[in-house]
């Protein structure tokens, strides 16, 4: 930080005494005698947002990051003062705003308990070099408080004691502790007392996060430009946190189609066309399910863009049916660099509308990625991204391509100093002219929205599918993300399991890894280990560097070959369970992967734990990442958990050794859970649903477990045309009730459920459905308490 507490602050400057305040519907003003400026908008009962100028006037009120969608409003806002200070009351916190300097203090309603308050609170200094304010915000850490988000971070999940710069950075086989790397996610969350709050920093310039690190009891976070223009949100739940961030900076605009869900192969890279086809018949051949292949850089000619290898890949139309005749969907690379060539049309048009972007002196800004020479397309501007989202027409539409990956869009450079744009490049940034300090942090961001428009625009009526390196916030409501150019090694599996759940709890559920590592290459034992924790992540994909040998499931001998199938298989059979998990993900902005701290913020043991996870809301999984492991030690949280593996029961609230030989991983059904699931396919579509699972986990006491379901991708589910199951279930020491709530308009292909009980303690003597007694034999009951019944049923009753 740019901060001397020897120099007493030298250079900094600071609000002065309020000497005018008024009130304009939801937003407050508050004018220092400095003319400083504090903006305070009630977004909602649990949200503020705080904003700031030097100046007495404010800048257009622009992001990229906050969706038109946010939920707004409050149910009560009373403003008064007292002889020191103004306060802001809601139905949830109460705001202090002290008259002599502007410090705040936030208080949550209910106890009057001390949640956020300034330190210095906000202070600014001139930069004369570059014009405008570097700005600057500092708070009192609270007594035990902890700190988790900013995205990728590739560090433990708790914060506190670390310092951290948000500048979207290509970071090839970064390691542990690089920052920064990939993404810019200026959003965290503080927990203290048992109670929770976030603050999200809405400015796109290089961003800096100190947590406790320069100063012992101070956590800080400032910018190189822009506004002091920050959104605090509160809970008290972590979990409400992240949900209030993500409905302000968006969820998905859709959900994302099955298949997408699936088991997916890259590398860098896969041809020619009889190679592609070697791989995807492997799959088939040894049964191992896949629903997506991934053509890098060498399926184009020349490595331009939109363009394919005449010597490679001759007929790529023809190519792709038949690949998705196979159950194969088709995904391509697509960079943001565009060669530097006339007879190339994409660049030619380019230059005709004058799209690339330019110097500040007028030349245009050139640098060298694949092709060579490039020129860039200002993705800021709302008209280069509809001309960008124009040309994915003959990809998708007529070739048939089922997905787009955007890579290199930080963006990444390769002959230039800092590998990316000069400071000087200029940008429309949506009519806000600007230059690359302050678009730096977007342009991946804006690149992936445009590619998403097209695949949105041209695959209709079926949804997009687009992966994105680089990410700002709110890239979450377009794209799907991956961490980057990982090295195959233990301590990257390590950080792949961080780092999914640190951008889960960053709004940005629909994240992965190179599963077995980008860079170099792993054993069996790694690839082995990768996978069983790749299963459980939302973007399931293999990607490997073709310099460092092969990668993929059968690479390794026929013992891992099998291990791989057999998770891959699970994955397969858990896809209603994770679309359930993505459902609520898009509707209500629950993260799909939970840190135990996000489970349960009240237990301090899970404050700084880092293996274990929650996936969706009834798993509990913990990877191997140690090599010749032959189990590991695990916290159980709150609750008590059944082992998937053979229903042993393990209470909740302490440590535990798990046997896990390599062909195991420890995985955990919360008890009273109804896990959903489909019968093991190839790819998705392969076979038709006849029969839906449902894995019943015994519990005393009450639980409620959901099953959304829909045509698998298309629209129709935004009309109403889903089943979503409600399950609650009644375990008592002699008899289970399940009880069934429909709603949705869709029809499901099935007509029964097969529901399996695990650990009653009983044997079931007498089964009635819908108050009514049922003979054994006509629910198929056997002996692993395994029956059948309709799907209609209302209330299902099993007795001892």
């Amino acid at each position: 930080m740019i901060l001397n507490t020897e120099l007493e602050y030298k250079g900094n400057m600071f609000p002065s005494k309020i000497i005018s305040y008024k009130k304009n519907l939801d937003t407050l003003s508050f004018t220092a005698e400095n003319n400083v400026v504090l903006q305070v908008t009630v977004q909602r009962d649990s949200i503020l947002r705080f904003r700031y100028s030097t100046t007495g006037v404010f800048d257009k009120d622009f992001s990229y990051a906050i969706t038109k969608y946010a939920s707004r409003g409050y149910n009560f806002l009373e403003v008064t003062e007292d002889v020191d200070k103004y306060i802001i009351t809601t139905s949830k916190i109460t705001c202090h705003i002290a008259k002599l300097d502007m410090r705040t203090a936030i208080y949550d309603v209910k106890d009057n308990t001390l949640i956020c308050e300034d330190e210095l609170g906000f202070h600014w200094e001139e930069s004369y070099e570059l014009g405008g304010d570097i700005v600057k915000m500092s708070k009192t850490a609270q007594e035990g408080e902890s700190y988790y988000g900013l995205g990728d971070k590739p560090v433990d999940n708790n914060l506190k004691g670390k310092r951290f710069e948000n500048w979207v950075t290509d970071s090839y086989a970064y390691g542990k502790n690089t920052d920064p790397i990939y993404k810019a996610i200026p959003f965290y969350t503080g927990l203290h007392h048992k109670k929770s709050y976030g603050i999200f920093f809405d400015n796109t310039f290089r961003t800096f996060f100190d947590f406790c690190n320069e100063r012992r009891n101070i956590t800080s976070f400032w910018a190189q430009g822009g506004e002091m223009n920050y959104y605090f949100i509160y809970g008290p739940q972590m979990t409400d946190v992240v949900s209030y961030y993500t409905d302000l900076t968006g969820k998905p605009h859709e959900l994302p189609a099955l298949w997408t869900l699936g088991y997916h192969q890259c590398k860098w890279s896969y041809y020619p066309e009889a190679k592609v086809k070697e791989i995807t018949g492997k799959f088939r051949e040894l049964q191992i399910p896949c629903d997506a292949i991934y053509l890098d850089i060498d399926y184009m000619e020349g490595f331009r863009c939109f363009t394919w290898s005449k010597e490679y890949f001759p007929d790529p139309k023809r190519m792709v049916k038949e690949l998705a005749d196979d159950g194969f969907k088709t995904i391509v690379i697509i960079d943001p660099g565009i060669k530097i060539d006339k007879e190339y049309s994409v660049f030619q048009e380019g230059m005709d509308k004058d799209y690339f972007c330019k110097r500040a002196d007028g030349p245009y800004m050139k640098g060298k990625v694949w092709p060579g020479e490039c020129y860039f397309p200002d993705f800021t501007n709302p008209e280069v991204r509809e001309w960008w989202s124009d040309l994915f027409k003959e990809l998708v539409e007529d070739i048939g391509v089922k997905g787009v990956w955007n890579d290199m869009n930080e963006p990444a450079v390769m002959d230039v100093p800092g590998k990316t744009f000069p400071n000087d490049v200029r940008h429309d940034y949506d009519g806000n002219r600007c230059s690359h300090r302050k678009a730096h942090n977007v342009y991946g961001m804006q690149m992936a929205r445009a590619t998403y428009q097209g695949l949105k625009k041209f695959a209709y009526p079926k949804r997009p599918f687009v992966i994105t390196r680089a990410a700002y916030s709110g890239t979450q409501r377009y794209t799907s993300s991956w961490t980057g150019d990982n090295v195959a090694s233990w301590e990257h599996l390590t950080i792949a399991n961080i780092q999914a759940q640190r951008m889960c709890m960053s709004g940005f559920s629909f994240i992965g890894s190179d599963i077995g590592g980008f860079a170099e290459q792993p054993n069996g034992e790694l690839y082995a280990r990768w996978i069983q924790l790749g299963i459980f992540h939302p973007f399931c994909r293999t990607h490997s560097s073709g310099d460092h040998g092969d990668q993929e499931p059968w690479a390794f001998g026929t013992n891992i070959t099998n291990i791989v199938r057999k998770f891959i298989e699970i994955r397969y059979q858990l896809l209603p369970y994770l679309y359930t998990a993505f459902w609520r993900y898009a509707n209500e902005g629950v993260p799909i992967l939970k840190s135990l701290v996000l489970f349960d913020q009240t237990d301090t043991h899970t404050h700084y734990r880092n293996d274990e996870f929650i996936c969706g809301e009834k798993i509990l999984a913990c990877p191997i990442t140690e090599p010749n492991a032959k189990g590991r030690r695990m916290y159980f949280p709150v609750g008590n958990w059944y082992s998937m593996w053979n229903d042993e029961l393990f209470e909740g609230g302490q440590e535990l050794w798990v046997e896990a030989d390599l062909d195991s991983m420890p995985i955990f059904i919360k008890e009273g859970a109804i896990i959903p699931k489909y019968p093991i396919q190839q790819y998705v579509g392969e076979k038709p649903i006849d029969e839906l699972v449902l894995d019943v986990y015994y519990k005393e006491g009450e639980e409620t477990s959901q099953v959304f379901e829909d045509a698998q991708d298309g629209y129709d589910y935004i009309k109403g045309r889903y089943s979503l199951r409600d399950f609650k279930l009644v375990g008592k020491e002699s008899s289970v009730i399940i009880q069934q709530f429909k709603s949705g308009k869709y029809i499901t292909p099935y007509e029964t459920l097969k529901i399996k009980f695990h650990g009653l303690p009983f044997k079931i003597s007498k089964i009635q459905i819908d108050n009514e007694d049922v003979l054994f034999e006509d629910v198929k009951l056997n002996g692993d308490n395994t029956i059948i019944v309709s799907k209609e049923f209302t209330e299902l009753h099993i007795v001892a």
